[in-house]
């Protein structure tokens, strides 16, 4: 197994360019992106970072269809935290949520935003991510924190 990750365990990210893993992580969205209506727009494994565009629709919205629910919103930050942290371990890791804090700052109606998480500290086990959403205008709407747990592939015997 070359990665600890299901969606990953037949890939080996490791001498993967950026581009090539941009590719791969574009051309597969998994469901909850889609229906989010996402899209990943770059990523630099090295730093880890990851930027993606998302539409918010009426539906996901309450007040009339004006205000988007922040669930939204908060799966918008995740998706672009975690994918932060799966560049950055080449997709070779899995990195489920340990803790997440979302801050929300100001209200979004229908319209698309963009979303970046970066990684802030890569550890052995733990890793620390943040991420903003802003919309079209460069205003912040959104600010998360999250303390994952990077499961690495186990060793051949």
């Amino acid at each position: 197994m070359n990665s600890a990750h299901p969606d990953f365990a037949h890939i080996d990210g490791g001498s993967m360019s950026d581009g090539e893993l941009l590719e791969l992580l574009r051309d597969q969205p998994p469901d909850p992106v889609k229906v989010l209506n996402g899209e990943m727009l770059d990523l630099d494994s090295e730093r880890g970072i990851c930027r993606f565009r998302f539409e918010i629709v009426p539906a996901f919205c309450h007040s009339g269809g004006r205000i988007c629910q922040g669930g939204f919103l908060t799966g918008m930050v995740d998706t672009a935290m975690a994918n932060a942290a799966i560049a950055k371990g080449k997709v070779a890791v899995a990195v489920p949520t340990l803790e997440l804090k979302i801050s929300f700052f100001e209200a979004m109606g229908p319209g698309f935003v963009i979303a970046e998480g970066r990684v802030m500290r890569w550890g052995g086990s733990v890793g620390f991510l943040d991420g903003d959403i802003k919309d079209e205008k460069g205003r912040l709407i959104v600010h998360a924190t999250s303390t994952i747990k990077i499961i690495r592939p186990k060793k051949q015997a």
